[in-house]
């Protein structure tokens, strides 16, 4: 059991996210959704509650700092701590590189990646008064392994993984730990953020979400699972694991791999 620790978790109210805070709940934790959709919000607060979970919704757009700093001391405030903060909130973007305009670039990476920054900045400030805590941060295998055709997306998730771990040896003093999640795209609802110029990438795009090699509540499993180990890096698909290793171990056959794809991308 958590020992009624807290956990709060962006982009809690569907997903991913909202996996994670059924999981979290099963195992004692108090769960604080923040998320930008109220209704979901509500309703994901409100099948927690049903499932006997002491938990709590609040409206957060992670583009604002002030939102997320609200939501760790609305959880502070009811709960008297914050033991995780989950940075999971995130949106999609995909398109050949020429054809991604500047506000798209900005959009992404204001909420892929900055909200990933102020999200962890808001939960250190508490953690650093009480003496512990954990981040989560959820990248993607494609801040890993960057596939063509989806440039500000790998640049946001690869920041993510370069913050993440700065983030382990910089707080480590402090008593605060970091996981670092890199999932392989898995059926969710991303793909309703998803911007792209072109129709036969967005088609593409809904391919990906469509493995069903692991299910969210899977993922939701295996990243619960290595907070209480504290655990860092976190890749849960088994052939995502495998990419990487080639990635490391064998880069020019990897680039092959990517540049016959990326030729598919441009006929």
């Amino acid at each position: 059991m958590a020992d009624h620790k807290t956990i709060l978790i962006t982009g809690g109210a569907s997903g991913l996210g909202l996996a994670l805070a059924r999981e979290a709940g099963a195992h004692g934790y108090r769960v604080a959704i923040a998320d930008i959709h109220e209704q979901r919000g509500e309703e994901a607060r409100q099948g927690l509650a049903e499932q006997g979970i002491d938990s709590m919704f609040t409206l957060c757009d992670v583009r604002r700092d002030k939102d997320l700093r609200n939501a760790v001391q609305r959880v502070v405030r009811r709960w008297g701590r914050l033991d995780v903060m989950v940075n999971n909130a995130g949106v999609a973007g995909a398109g050949l590189f020429e054809a991604i305009g500047e506000d798209d670039w900005q959009w992404l990476l204001d909420i892929n990646l900055m909200g990933v920054v102020r999200g962890s900045r808001a939960a250190i400030t508490e953690m650093k008064r009480v003496g512990q805590g954990h981040l989560v941060n959820i990248a993607s295998m494609a801040g890993l392994t960057p596939p063509p055709g989806m440039a500000s997306y790998n640049v946001a998730k690869a920041g993510v993984v370069s913050l993440s771990e700065t983030l382990r040896s910089e707080l480590a003093p402090l008593n605060i730990h970091v996981t670092l999640v890199c999932p392989s795209f898995f059926r969710t609802n991303l793909g309703e953020s998803l911007r792209t110029p072109d129709p036969v990438t967005r088609a593409r795009f809904e391919r990906m979400l469509s493995n069903n090699d692991m299910t969210a509540e899977q993922i939701a499993t295996v990243i619960l699972k290595a907070v209480e180990k504290r655990q860092f890096l976190v890749i849960p698909h088994n052939a995502a694991r495998k990419s990487w290793r080639q990635k490391r171990w064998f880069p020019e056959k990897f680039f092959e791999g990517m540049m016959a794809l990326a030729g598919k991308l441009r006929r």
